[in-house]
């Protein structure tokens, strides 16, 4: 009976002995199995990390450049409204371009007949230049060689040439009256404000008075004030303000309210 118990025991240990190197195969490749599993699932774990970032800096970059499309918009929106409302205007010019056609003529003639009243009726300066720019506009639509552009051209220019004499201050000597009263004197233009003559020895001055049509008389304060503006007008004295009557009469503010 002992025999037979050794024996049992004897064929379990052989057992085990032999079951072991299985187990350790198993038990290894169970543990590669697994090690295999895991670097693969990191691997994923990496690629997913990588993808979520890619799609993380692709999306800031949309954001930015939605922000600068946003940008851009708010700047291109007035000038393509500005655009648009010059569309409107040329597309109106359009419209009525055959009318303007017709129409100006009538307006160069109204424009060039004020031009040669304004000229009369203004202070009598270069008034033999002035007139002859207005003749000379009267013949130009006349004549046929001459296009519509250069007819507007040369009337716009007369035009700027009137309203600069409104912004000058301008002396120059010349002749004053006529036959044995011709005598030459220095001419002083305050713009289209006032207009004034004095003699070589400065004895004698005048303003012009348009109401009047005539020259009139300057005491010998408003002689020296003339003087004064003769030489600013020749940059021979700092500007400062002058004291002179004007050409034009003055009319109150009440008065002008009333009327």
């Amino acid at each position: 009976m002992k025999r037979t118990g050794h024996l049992l025991i004897g064929v379990a240990a052989g057992l085990m002995l032999a079951a072991t190197p299985l187990m350790a195969q198993e038990l290894l490749e169970a543990t590669g199995e697994a090690q295999r599993a895991q670097a693969e699932l990191q691997q994923r774990i990496d690629a997913a990390d990588d993808a979520s970032r890619e799609m993380l800096a692709e999306l800031r970059r949309l954001e930015a450049a939605t922000r600068r499309l946003e940008a851009r918009s708010d700047t291109l929106a007035p000038r393509l409204e500005r655009q648009a409302q010059q569309l409107d205007a040329r597309e109106t010019a359009l419209d009525t371009l055959s009318e303007t056609r017709e129409t100006l003529p009538e307006v160069e003639k109204a424009l060039t007949r004020r031009l040669g009243t304004w000229v009369e009726g203004d202070l009598p300066f270069l008034k033999e230049e002035r007139l002859a720019r207005a003749e000379g506009l009267e013949k130009g639509m006349t004549d046929p060689d001459t296009t519509t552009a250069e007819r507007l051209d040369h009337l716009l220019a007369a035009w700027r040439s009137e309203l600069d004499y409104g912004r000058e201050l301008d002396a120059w000597r010349g002749t004053l009256g006529q036959g044995e009263q011709r005598r030459e004197v220095d001419f002083l233009r305050l713009g289209r404000v006032g207009l004034y003559y004095l003699t070589a020895d400065g004895r004698e001055g005048a303003v012009w008075r348009s109401d009047a049509k005539r020259w009139q008389a300057l005491d010998e304060a408003a002689r020296v004030e003339l003087r004064h503006g003769l030489r600013m007008a020749r940059d021979q004295r700092a500007p400062e303000l002058l004291t002179l009557p004007v050409s034009h009469p003055i009319t109150p503010a009440n008065e002008g309210d009333a009327s």
